[in-house]
């Protein structure tokens, strides 16, 4: 008869470590602090952000106003660059004082193929005026042109760089469906439906935290 098969001592503990280091991975993500009740969000970007595509009351930040009970402005500018977008934001931040501000920018640069290095610096100082004014910040990541759509690398660079929450993953999937976009770059109401659940999942689990 064959001896049953046993693991080495060695396996199980290297198994172990690789476990716990994986368990630790997950537990160092960027999570949000929880929102007083009078808080205030700024919807900061181009026209993901205005809800180009949908009526107004369609938009992302008036759903999520909805859903989540805080004040959002809808500070979207259609056709924005990032550097267009870098000198108005202070104005916006000084004017409303958030508590959040989700950034969604840097989507005409790439259809434009600008270079990513300078959207990129763009967007860090973009969190850097954002985090000086003592409000968090929520990255979302925009996808690049191509037949597979992705957010692009440097979305996720500047993230970790800051430490900050980030999605990359719900505008590529939202632009990769017929059924929730308006056109080959925006979605439609639908769409900014999902978006905005998406968000307030994400403020709901600092408030349960």
């Amino acid at each position: 008869m064959n001896r049953p098969l046993s693991l080495h001592p060695l396996l199980i503990t290297l198994g172990l470590l690789l476990f716990l280091s994986l368990a630790g991975c997950r537990d160092r993500t960027p999570h949000l602090t929880s929102l007083d009740p009078d808080a205030v969000i700024l919807a900061f970007g181009d026209s993901l952000t205005s809800g180009y595509g949908a009526s107004s009351t369609a938009s992302y930040p008036a759903i999520l106003e909805n859903l989540t009970g805080y004040r959002t402005v809808n500070a979207g500018r259609p056709g924005e660059l990032s550097t267009e977008g870098l000198k108005r934001l202070p104005k916006l931040l000084q004017r409303y004082q958030p508590d959040l501000v989700i950034l969604c920018h840097g989507g005409n640069d790439l259809l434009r193929r600008h270079d990513s290095t300078l959207t990129a610096t763009n967007l860090r100082r973009m969190i850097e005026a954002v985090q000086s004014s003592e409000a968090e910040v929520v990255l979302l990541g925009v996808p690049q042109p191509g037949l597979w759509l992705r957010a692009a690398p440097f979305y996720q660079e500047i993230a970790d760089e800051y430490g900050i929450p980030y999605n990359n993953k719900i505008l590529p999937e939202i632009l990769s469906s017929r059924e929730l976009k308006s056109d080959a770059i925006h979605p439609n109401a639908a769409g900014y439906r999902q978006l905005a659940e998406t968000l307030a999942q994400l403020i709901g689990r600092a408030e349960h935290n």
